[in-house]
């Protein structure tokens, strides 16, 4: 007695599965043109039948499936395809007759190959994103494409995963996001590597794990790297943190403090202004400074100042500069390109790059 209904609702199943089969008819088509259509890559409508029948076990006829692609058009997918005139025999005059045929079917993608190749070139060698996050980044961005797009970046391998890593990253952006969004305070440790390769937290003067309390204002990517620009509560000034040095953040019901209590935000956050300044992100005060420079390094002084910068007293060889920067930025810049930088003001930046460069010579042995 129990067996009949058994089958009965089998028979249901089976019933209902191939009638929903036939309503999802649209879904496997737009399926088959984001995997097998491209520009390169274009599809006949007998060829939409046969991976239909292959992939999906689905029937259909070329009616079905010219008026279900009409339908993903007025559904707002940009789908391309050409049109040519055939003859064709009526069936019921048993003449010939002219008509149009559309065919050579494929879906516009949002994204160029080139777009795509560029930002797995970017994922490639951004050493602040774990291996395996980047990994499963690149194979998302890889599904953007179609099939034929993997099969040309196959030749891409990924960097050795031999940094440290913060898996903290993804949620700390998260939380900021979050905090930034609704004007909030947010607390986190922050780390510094030591010599077994591992974050460890910083700490207070009584050797306690420090609880930095800060106003975030902006999250900004520059040199490899993610920094928050912020404000240390206890200061008035601004402060950048790496993001993949932070670990256990918290958004605090406390609100930000307004910038225009801190120093250098009084008239507003101007982003591209602060990254031309702080060009290694240090925090601190920011002054004219001038440098005179081998005229070989231009390309590099305007990509790490940018257009703001202004040059003067001209010569067959050198030239000088005047920039707006942050004092250590400008510091660690000099001794960077030392051998084709001198810094010529304020006095008391030459002196300390005239220090650091003392200090550098007695570790090789040399005087003065």
């Amino acid at each position: 007695m129990a067996l009949k209904p058994r089958l009965t609702e089998l028979r249901r199943l089976t019933f209902m599965y191939a009638a929903q089969s036939k309503k999802l008819l649209i879904l496997d088509i737009l399926s088959i043109l984001k995997q097998y259509s491209d520009e390169e890559h274009r599809l006949s409508q007998k060829e939409i039948l046969q991976l239909l029948k292959r992939e999906y076990g689905m029937t259909a006829d070329r009616k079905a499936v010219k008026r279900n692609l009409m339908d993903l058009m007025d559904f707002g997918f940009e789908i391309e395809y050409s049109e040519t005139n055939r003859m064709v025999k009526n069936h019921k005059t048993g003449g010939w007759e002219e008509t149009v045929v559309q065919t050579d079917y494929y879906l516009v993608r949002d994204f160029s190959d080139s777009e795509l190749r560029l930002l797995i070139d970017s994922l490639l060698f951004a050493k602040h994103i774990p291996h395996h996050q980047r990994q499963a980044l690149i194979e998302k961005l890889e599904k953007l494409s179609s099939r034929y797009f993997k099969s040309r970046v196959k030749h891409i391998y990924t960097l050795p995963d031999n940094t440290p890593q913060n898996k903290q990253l993804f949620y700390t952006i998260e939380v900021l996001d979050k905090a930034i969004s609704a004007g909030r305070q947010v607390s986190f440790t922050y780390n510094s590597y030591s010599t077994d390769k591992k974050l460890h937290p910083r700490k207070n003067a009584e050797g306690e794990i420090r609880n930095y309390i800060v106003n975030p204002y902006q999250i900004a990517a520059t040199n490899g790297r993610y920094y928050l620009i912020c404000n240390y509560d206890k200061y008035d000034n601004v402060g950048n943190y790496r993001l993949d040095r932070i670990t256990n953040i918290e958004m605090l019901s406390t609100p930000v403090k307004p910038m225009e209590r801190v120093q250098g935000l009084e008239h507003g956050f101007d982003l591209p202004k602060h990254m031309a300044e702080h060009i290694y992100m240090f925090a601190g005060p920011s002054e004219t400074v001038t440098f005179r420079v081998s005229k070989t390094m231009l390309n590099d002084v305007i990509d790490w100042f940018g257009q703001e910068v202004e040059f003067s007293q001209e010569t067959e060889q050198e030239v000088v500069a005047r920039v707006y920067v942050n004092l250590q930025a400008m510091r660690r810049w000099a001794l960077q390109y030392a051998v084709k930088v001198t810094v010529l003001s304020p006095k008391s930046l030459v002196e300390e790059v005239r220090q650091d460069l003392l200090a550098a010579m007695g570790h090789y042995g040399l005087t003065p």
